[in-house]
Protein backbone atom coordinates (compact mmCIF):
# COMPACT_ATOMS: atom_id res chain seq x y z
CA UNK A 1 0.00 0.00 0.00
CA UNK A 2 1.58 3.56 -1.12
CA UNK A 3 1.83 6.16 1.15
CA UNK A 4 -0.60 9.68 0.53
CA UNK A 5 2.04 12.60 1.29
CA UNK A 6 0.68 16.35 1.28
CA UNK A 7 2.80 19.00 0.31
CA UNK A 8 1.27 22.11 2.02
CA UNK A 9 2.68 25.64 3.23
CA UNK A 10 0.01 28.41 3.59
CA UNK A 11 2.11 30.76 1.87
CA UNK A 12 1.77 31.19 -1.45
CA UNK A 13 4.99 31.25 -4.44
CA UNK A 14 6.99 28.83 -1.67
CA UNK A 15 7.64 26.38 -4.45
CA UNK A 16 4.72 23.84 -3.65
CA UNK A 17 3.70 23.16 -6.91
CA UNK A 18 7.13 22.90 -8.21
CA UNK A 19 8.32 20.44 -6.02
CA UNK A 20 4.95 18.79 -6.30
CA UNK A 21 5.32 17.98 -9.88
CA UNK A 22 9.22 17.48 -9.85
CA UNK A 23 9.00 15.04 -7.48
CA UNK A 24 6.40 13.00 -8.82
CA UNK A 25 8.27 13.07 -12.36
CA UNK A 26 11.75 12.26 -10.94
CA UNK A 27 9.30 9.21 -9.17
CA UNK A 28 8.03 8.10 -11.94
CA UNK A 29 11.54 8.12 -13.51
CA UNK A 30 13.30 5.71 -10.94
CA UNK A 31 10.22 3.23 -11.77
CA UNK A 32 7.36 3.78 -8.84
CA UNK A 33 3.70 4.31 -9.65
CA UNK A 34 3.06 7.47 -8.69
CA UNK A 35 -0.31 9.63 -8.77
CA UNK A 36 -0.02 13.49 -8.01
CA UNK A 37 -4.03 14.90 -6.92
CA UNK A 38 -3.65 18.69 -7.62
CA UNK A 39 -6.13 19.81 -4.84
CA UNK A 40 -5.04 23.79 -5.91
CA UNK A 41 -7.79 25.43 -7.70
CA UNK A 42 -5.01 27.54 -9.62
CA UNK A 43 -4.31 23.84 -11.59
CA UNK A 44 -0.81 24.99 -12.21
CA UNK A 45 0.08 21.39 -11.04
CA UNK A 46 -1.94 20.16 -13.66
CA UNK A 47 -0.76 22.33 -16.48
CA UNK A 48 3.02 21.02 -15.10
CA UNK A 49 2.29 17.75 -15.71
CA UNK A 50 1.56 18.45 -19.49
CA UNK A 51 -2.81 18.29 -19.02
CA UNK A 52 -4.97 20.98 -21.02
CA UNK A 53 -6.78 21.91 -17.85
CA UNK A 54 -9.62 23.51 -20.49
CA UNK A 55 -10.25 19.46 -21.92
CA UNK A 56 -10.34 17.72 -19.07
CA UNK A 57 -13.54 15.69 -18.51
CA UNK A 58 -13.50 15.45 -14.98
CA UNK A 59 -11.41 17.04 -12.01
CA UNK A 60 -10.54 16.57 -8.21
CA UNK A 61 -13.76 18.80 -8.12
CA UNK A 62 -16.23 16.26 -9.37
CA UNK A 63 -14.40 13.52 -7.38
CA UNK A 64 -14.87 15.28 -3.75
CA UNK A 65 -18.13 17.35 -4.56
CA UNK A 66 -19.97 15.28 -7.15
CA UNK A 67 -19.19 11.57 -6.10
CA UNK A 68 -17.55 11.05 -10.00
CA UNK A 69 -15.45 8.19 -9.76
CA UNK A 70 -11.58 8.97 -9.17
CA UNK A 71 -10.66 6.26 -11.96
CA UNK A 72 -12.57 7.91 -14.22
CA UNK A 73 -11.19 11.40 -13.23
CA UNK A 74 -7.62 9.96 -13.37
CA UNK A 75 -5.08 11.29 -16.69
CA UNK A 76 -2.18 9.32 -17.35
CA UNK A 77 1.18 11.16 -18.73
CA UNK A 78 4.57 10.27 -19.61
CA UNK A 79 5.39 11.44 -16.06
CA UNK A 80 3.08 9.94 -13.79
CA UNK A 81 -0.45 10.10 -12.83
CA UNK A 82 -2.12 13.12 -12.47
CA UNK A 83 -5.67 13.80 -10.49
CA UNK A 84 -6.49 17.37 -12.71
CA UNK A 85 -7.68 20.26 -10.55
CA UNK A 86 -10.19 23.31 -12.02
CA UNK A 87 -11.42 26.50 -11.37
CA UNK A 88 -14.83 24.97 -9.83
CA UNK A 89 -12.36 23.82 -6.69
CA UNK A 90 -12.40 27.22 -5.70
CA UNK A 91 -16.25 27.40 -4.33
CA UNK A 92 -15.86 23.59 -3.33
CA UNK A 93 -14.82 24.70 0.50
CA UNK A 94 -18.25 26.43 0.67
CA UNK A 95 -20.12 23.43 -1.01
CA UNK A 96 -18.23 21.12 1.79
CA UNK A 97 -19.64 23.08 5.30
CA UNK A 98 -22.72 21.54 4.82
CA UNK A 99 -21.11 18.03 4.13
CA UNK A 100 -21.24 15.42 6.74
CA UNK A 101 -17.58 13.97 7.33
CA UNK A 102 -16.83 16.83 4.96
CA UNK A 103 -13.04 17.24 6.47
CA UNK A 104 -12.70 13.46 4.62
CA UNK A 105 -14.44 13.66 1.35
CA UNK A 106 -10.82 13.60 -0.57
CA UNK A 107 -9.57 10.86 2.08
CA UNK A 108 -12.54 8.45 0.81
CA UNK A 109 -11.74 8.89 -2.49
CA UNK A 110 -7.71 8.37 -2.57
CA UNK A 111 -8.00 5.34 -0.49
CA UNK A 112 -10.01 3.00 -3.02
CA UNK A 113 -6.73 4.18 -5.69
CA UNK A 114 -4.10 4.05 -2.33
CA UNK A 115 -3.18 0.01 -3.49
CA UNK A 116 -2.45 0.87 -6.94
CA UNK A 117 0.40 3.38 -6.54
CA UNK A 118 3.82 3.64 -4.45
CA UNK A 119 2.81 7.08 -3.60
CA UNK A 120 0.22 9.84 -3.91
CA UNK A 121 1.29 13.11 -3.51
CA UNK A 122 -1.22 16.02 -2.94
CA UNK A 123 -0.55 19.99 -4.39
CA UNK A 124 -2.38 22.00 -1.70
CA UNK A 125 -4.11 25.46 -1.75
CA UNK A 126 -1.85 27.91 -0.12
CA UNK A 127 -4.18 28.33 2.28
CA UNK A 128 -5.72 26.64 5.84
CA UNK A 129 -9.21 26.31 5.05
CA UNK A 130 -11.38 23.27 3.99
CA UNK A 131 -9.56 21.80 0.74
CA UNK A 132 -5.96 22.14 2.51
CA UNK A 133 -7.98 20.72 6.27
CA UNK A 134 -8.57 17.66 3.46
CA UNK A 135 -5.57 17.01 2.45
CA UNK A 136 -4.41 16.69 6.15
CA UNK A 137 -6.69 14.34 6.83
CA UNK A 138 -6.13 12.27 3.80
CA UNK A 139 -2.02 12.18 4.16
CA UNK A 140 0.12 9.74 6.09
CA UNK A 141 2.53 12.42 6.23
CA UNK A 142 3.57 16.18 5.00
CA UNK A 143 6.31 17.28 3.32
CA UNK A 144 6.71 21.56 3.81
CA UNK A 145 8.37 23.33 1.23
CA UNK A 146 10.76 26.26 3.23
CA UNK A 147 10.90 29.32 1.14
CA UNK A 148 14.42 30.44 2.21
CA UNK A 149 13.51 34.27 3.00
CA UNK A 150 13.04 36.67 5.84
CA UNK A 151 9.31 36.18 6.54
CA UNK A 152 9.61 32.06 5.97
CA UNK A 153 9.50 31.42 9.30
CA UNK A 154 6.47 33.45 10.75
CA UNK A 155 3.95 31.40 9.20
CA UNK A 156 5.76 27.69 10.00
CA UNK A 157 4.37 28.35 13.52
CA UNK A 158 0.94 28.97 12.62
CA UNK A 159 1.20 25.41 9.98
CA UNK A 160 2.69 23.38 13.01
CA UNK A 161 -0.30 24.30 14.81
CA UNK A 162 -2.84 23.64 12.78
CA UNK A 163 -0.93 20.46 12.31
CA UNK A 164 -0.88 19.55 15.52
CA UNK A 165 -4.97 20.27 16.19
CA UNK A 166 -5.89 17.57 12.95
CA UNK A 167 -2.86 15.44 14.38
CA UNK A 168 -5.47 15.14 18.09
CA UNK A 169 -8.56 15.84 16.34
CA UNK A 170 -9.06 14.22 12.89
CA UNK A 171 -5.92 12.25 11.89
CA UNK A 172 -3.89 10.40 14.56
CA UNK A 173 -1.36 9.43 12.13
CA UNK A 174 -0.09 12.48 10.64
CA UNK A 175 3.69 13.04 10.52
CA UNK A 176 6.02 15.60 9.07
CA UNK A 177 7.86 13.33 6.54
CA UNK A 178 10.46 15.76 4.87
CA UNK A 179 11.01 19.49 4.74
CA UNK A 180 12.53 21.36 2.15
CA UNK A 181 14.42 24.44 1.85
CA UNK A 182 13.20 26.00 -1.52
CA UNK A 183 14.85 28.61 -3.75
CA UNK A 184 18.09 28.26 -1.42
CA UNK A 185 21.12 30.52 -2.90
CA UNK A 186 24.13 29.85 -1.22
CA UNK A 187 25.34 33.39 -1.61
CA UNK A 188 23.05 35.15 0.69
CA UNK A 189 22.85 34.47 5.01
CA UNK A 190 19.48 34.23 4.46
CA UNK A 191 19.14 30.69 3.18
CA UNK A 192 21.74 29.37 6.09
CA UNK A 193 19.76 31.31 8.99
CA UNK A 194 16.30 30.03 7.68
CA UNK A 195 18.08 26.40 7.56
CA UNK A 196 19.24 27.23 11.41
CA UNK A 197 16.47 28.42 12.75
CA UNK A 198 14.00 25.84 11.48
CA UNK A 199 16.61 23.11 12.64
CA UNK A 200 16.47 24.92 16.37
CA UNK A 201 12.85 24.13 15.90
CA UNK A 202 13.44 20.48 15.30
CA UNK A 203 12.13 20.47 12.11
CA UNK A 204 14.45 19.16 10.25
CA UNK A 205 15.56 15.57 9.52
CA UNK A 206 19.30 15.02 9.33
CA UNK A 207 20.35 14.55 6.29
CA UNK A 208 23.52 13.44 4.53
CA UNK A 209 24.81 16.36 3.74
CA UNK A 210 24.07 18.71 6.13
CA UNK A 211 22.59 18.78 10.18
CA UNK A 212 19.51 20.32 9.07
CA UNK A 213 18.61 20.28 5.20
CA UNK A 214 16.59 17.59 3.61
CA UNK A 215 16.53 18.87 0.10
CA UNK A 216 17.50 21.97 -1.41
CA UNK A 217 16.06 23.60 -4.59
CA UNK A 218 17.96 26.32 -5.52
CA UNK A 219 16.95 29.46 -6.86
CA UNK A 220 18.18 29.19 -10.42
CA UNK A 221 17.57 25.89 -10.92
CA UNK A 222 13.51 26.67 -9.81
CA UNK A 223 14.15 28.78 -13.03
CA UNK A 224 13.59 25.90 -15.04
CA UNK A 225 10.44 24.17 -13.13
CA UNK A 226 8.32 24.34 -15.85
CA UNK A 227 10.37 22.64 -18.41
CA UNK A 228 9.28 19.39 -17.43
CA UNK A 229 11.13 17.75 -20.62
CA UNK A 230 14.28 18.32 -18.68
CA UNK A 231 13.30 17.22 -14.74
CA UNK A 232 16.74 15.10 -14.91
CA UNK A 233 18.56 18.62 -14.85
CA UNK A 234 16.10 20.30 -13.26
CA UNK A 235 16.48 21.26 -9.25
CA UNK A 236 18.44 18.68 -8.32
CA UNK A 237 15.63 16.41 -9.22
CA UNK A 238 17.76 13.04 -8.66
CA UNK A 239 18.67 13.84 -5.56
CA UNK A 240 15.44 15.16 -4.04
CA UNK A 241 13.60 12.00 -5.44
CA UNK A 242 16.41 9.55 -3.81
CA UNK A 243 15.75 11.90 -0.85
CA UNK A 244 11.67 11.36 -1.09
CA UNK A 245 12.36 7.67 -2.07
CA UNK A 246 14.20 7.91 1.88
CA UNK A 247 10.92 9.73 3.65
CA UNK A 248 8.91 6.80 1.36
CA UNK A 249 10.54 4.34 3.67
CA UNK A 250 11.70 5.55 6.86
CA UNK A 251 10.26 7.51 9.77
CA UNK A 252 8.98 10.78 10.37
CA UNK A 253 10.08 13.54 11.99
CA UNK A 254 9.92 13.04 15.79
CA UNK A 255 8.59 15.36 18.83
CA UNK A 256 6.78 17.96 16.87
Amino acid sequence: MGKIIAIVNQKGGVGKTTTAVNLTAALTDLGKRVLLCDFDPQANATSGMGVDKRKIKYSSYDVTINGVDIQSAIVGTQFGDVLPSSADLAGAGVELIGTEDREHQLKGALESVKDSYDCIFVDCPPSLELLTLNALCAADGILVPVQCEYYALEGLSDLMATLRTVKKRLNPKLEIFCVVLTMYDGRTNFSAQVGLSAARDGLFMEGPDSPYVNAIVSREDNKDSKKIQELKEAFQTKEVADKALEVYKGDAIKGW
